[in-house]
C-alpha cells in the first residue's frame, strides 16, 4: 500500500481542493493588430497637439491653427475607410474634451465642421490618389469645414451677420491649412517611420496608396545598393 507521501499513491494529505480555472481567464487575450496600434497612437498624437494648440494664445475666438488635423492627412494613405473615420471620432471626442465644449453648442460646431473636412478630404484622396498632393488636400478639408460652421453660426447663432467674419475665417484657414499641408507633405517623404509602419502594415491600405508612401526612396537605395555591391555581391 503506498504511502502517504509516496507520489504514486496519488494522497492530497495536506494539499486543499483544486481550483478550477474559469474558462473566460484561460483563454488567451487577442492582440492588437498593426492598423489598431496606428489608429491608437494617431489618436494620442492627435490629443498632444489638440493640448498644445490649445494654450496657443488666439487673437479671435473662432481662429484657429488646426495642428490636429496633421495625423489625420498622413493617415489618409494607411487607414482604410472604417478605422480612418474612428480615427476622426476620437479626435473630436478628445478635442472637445481638452477645450471642455464637449456640453455645449461648441460641440456641434467641431463635430459638423471636422465630419465635413474628413469626408471631402477622404473623397479627393481616393478619387485622385497621389494627384493631388497633401497641400491642396489639407486646403479642401479647410475649406468644407469653415464653410459648414459658418453655415451653422448663421442659422444658429449670429443670423445673417455671421457672413462678416467669413473673410478673416476663410483666409486664415487657407493659409493654416497650406502649412499643415507642407508639413504632412515633408514628413509622409522624409519619415523613415512611416515607411516602416507602411511595410509592416503590407501595403493593405486604401486605393494603394500606402504602397507608394516612401516608394521611390526605398527604391532609390535598393539601385545605389546594388551599384555598390556590383556583379560579384548580389544584393
Amino acid at each position: 500500500m503506498p504511502s502517504a507521501t509516496d507520489p504514486a499513491g496519488g494522497s492530497r494529505r495536506g494539499r486543499g481542493p483544486r481550483q478550477r480555472v474559469s474558462p473566460r481567464l484561460a483563454r488567451p487575450r487577442p492582440s492588437l493588430s498593426e492598423r489598431d496600434r496606428l489608429v491608437a497612437m494617431a489618436a494620442a498624437v492627435c490629443l498632444f497637439l489638440a493640448s498644445i494648440e490649445y494654450v496657443i494664445p488666439r487673437p479671435l475666438p473662432f481662429l484657429r491653427i488646426g495642428l490636429a488635423n496633421l495625423p489625420l492627412l498622413v493617415s489618409l494613405d494607411l487607414l482604410p475607410a472604417g478605422p480612418f473615420f474612428l480615427l476622426v471620432s476620437l479626435k473630436i471626442l478628445g478635442q472637445s474634451l481638452i477645450q471642455g465644449s464637449l456640453f455645449s453648442y461648441l460641440f456641434v460646431f467641431s463635430l459638423s465642421g471636422s465630419a465635413a473636412s474628413a469626408l471631402l478630404m477622404w473623397a479627393a484622396r481616393k478619387a485622385l490618389g497621389r494627384h493631388m498632393s497633401l497641400v491642396g488636400i489639407s486646403v479642401l478639408g479647410a475649406l468644407a469645414s469653415n464653410l459648414t460652421q459658418l453655415s451653422l453660426a448663421r442659422i444658429l447663432v449670429f443670423g445673417p451677420a455671421a457672413w462678416m467674419i467669413a473673410p478673416p475665417f476663410l483666409l486664415v484657414g487657407l493659409v493654416t491649412s497650406a502649412g499643415l499641408g507642407v508639413l504632412a507633405e515633408v514628413y509622409v517623404q522624409r519619415s523613415g517611420f512611416l515607411r516602416g509602419v507602411t511595410a509592416r502594415l503590407g501595403g493593405a491600405a486604401g486605393s494603394g496608396g500606402a504602397a507608394g508612401i516612401g516608394g521611390a526612396a526605398v527604391t532609390g537605395r535598393q539601385d545605389r545598393s546594388a551599384a555598390k555591391a556590383g556583379p560579384d555581391h548580389p544584393v
